[in-house]
This record gives structure tokens, sequence and C-alpha cells, in this order.
């Protein structure tokens, strides 16, 4: 599932594509509707919930918003400047923006893309600013053989290029912690690497995307992790281990404590759902994990 899933939508977005399975359209419209008749118990606030849209991909945007909005998530994420305003129009966020660099394998790791990096990157923040938006993703790019210092180095290098647009327009830009097996030879697999890179760009507007799947899968010690580098964490994303499935009682994390935990550091950011439901029902997949984290 992993490996058809998140890479092939960025690509697709990349490619300026989309895909709608016409099938689930009446689905998502009677989720909808339905979801508006009934009366939910409200959210406790202290966590900002988001979800990441390419995990409902059958879902027309609009009618997601929609759906999103009833349940109490306050953003719909991984979106292109396209869809920032459909997801404003309901009264929603993109807590995380995409739409510049070259994808998920081709990063700031490699020194011979910084100049088209950097020209991709230059052009979107100012959009991102203008639609009030907080974050722009961005990923370091395979190792490449690359030693861990020689990463740091060739990502500090790029990354000091547009970092100084990011402050003038107060966007800050976010690497993604992935696991380098699904993704293979990926480079910020670490969180302590990952730290290390922040230390080095030394810019309040360049942090972590803290993706707690792909950290259980490289490291474990989530909680033990928040706790040392939430400073560092400008968006975190969840998933259920094994199988990217629902973050429930089938599978090996228990969400409830590490949602506690992010919430006694004083994070103020979103958390994201990213994970790919199974249930049939997938909006009440949804909302059940909402639960599961709204503590």
């Amino acid at each position: 599932m992993e490996s058809i899933s998140r890479r092939t939508a960025i690509k697709t977005a990349l490619a300026g594509s989309a895909i709608l399975a016409a099938g689930h359209i009446g689905a998502a419209v009677s989720q909808s509707k339905k979801g508006k008749k009934e009366e939910r118990e409200p959210l406790r606030g202290n966590i900002r919930h988001s979800v990441s849209k390419w995990c409902f991909g059958s879902y027309p945007l609009d009618e997601f918003c929609d759906i999103c909005k009833n349940i109490g998530i306050e953003s719909v994420e991984l979106l292109d400047p396209k869809d920032w305003p459909v997801v404003k129009a309901h009264g929603l966020t993109v807590a995380m923006a995409q739409g510049a660099g070259l994808g998920i394998d081709r990063g700031f790791n490699d020194p011979k893309l910084h100049d088209e990096l950097v020209e991709s990157y230059e052009k979107v923040i100012p959009l991102v600013a203008e639609a009030g938006l907080p974050n722009l993703i961005c990923f370091s790019g395979r190792r490449n053989g690359a030693t861990d210092l020689q990463g740091w180095e060739n990502c500090e290098k790029g990354l000091k290029r547009i970092t100084p647009t990011a402050e003038k327009y107060n966007v800050t830009l976010t690497m993604e912690l992935l696991n380098s097996v699904g993704h293979k030879d990926y480079l910020c697999d670490h969180t302590v690497w990952g730290a290390e890179l922040c230390r080095r760009v030394g810019s309040s507007h360049f942090k972590l995307l803290y993706d707690i799947y792909h950290m259980q899968i490289m490291e474990g010690n989530i909680i033990g992790n928040i706790r040392k580098y939430h400073s560092c964490f400008s968006h975190i994303h969840t998933g259920g281990n094994p199988g990217r499935a629902e973050i429930d009682e089938t599978q090996e994390l228990y969400y409830p404590a590490i949602m506690r935990a992010i919430v006694e550091t004083g994070y103020k950011g979103f958390v994201g759902q990213e994970f790919v439901p199974k249930q049939e029902d997938k909006i009440a997949s949804l909302e059940k994990c909402i639960r599961i984290c709204d503590v």
C-alpha cells in the first residue's frame, strides 16, 4: 500500500493531473449529507486536526471539505495551489501545502538540483504566504551514497539559499521524515538526523514534519523523541503500523498516549491523519481516528 500511494500521489500532483474515481462520488455525497444531519459531540480542542487528502483520493475535494468540517477537522492538507481556494471557501485551512520541488526522491541532498529547487520554492513561497498558509513541504531526496555528514552539508547549502525568502514571507519550510524502507534510500529517515539539519540551517522557518508511522518503522521510541525534539517540529503525521492503516486497536502504537505526550510539550501545530483506510466506510474510519487522537 505504501509503495503505490504517497509517492504516486505526489508524482501525480507534480504532473498537474488529477484522477477521480467516479464510482465513489455518490457515496461521498451521501456520507456528507448524512453527516450534516448527525449531532456530534464537539472535539476537545487540545489537538488541531488535519487530514491528508491523498489518502481519500476518490472523494471530490469540495465534498470532502464538507465532510471534514462536519467532523470538526480544521485542515485538509498536501494540496497544490489550485486547490487552496476550495479549502478556504469551506472555512478550513491547508496546514501543510505542497506545489514546490521535484518530489520525494529528488531533493536538497543533490547539489545538482539546487538551482532548480531554489527557483521552484522562490516562486511558491509567496503564494503560500498570500494564501495565509503556515507550512510548505520539502524533501531531502535520496541518499545516493552520501554519508550523513555529506547529506547535512548538501541540504544545508541548498536550504540556506531559500530560508531568507521563507523568513521574509513567514512561511516554514518543512522537511518530512520518511522511512527509507518503503521510500528506498531516502536520506532524512531518523529524527536525530533531521534535528541536526535544523541546527545547521539555523532558521526558525525551517523545521521537520514528524511522521509517526515512518519513525516507528525506523527507530521507535515515539514518545521519547517527541519530548526531546518537539521544538524541531512544525507538523506531525499519523498512520497505523503495520500497513499504514487505521490508528486503532489493529496496530502496534497506542495513539491516545502519543497525543497526550504531544499536548504536554505545548506543541501548537497540526496533527494530520495520513493513514490509508482499510474499512469500507472511509469517513466513519476517519472520524473514529480523529476521536482516538482527540485527547
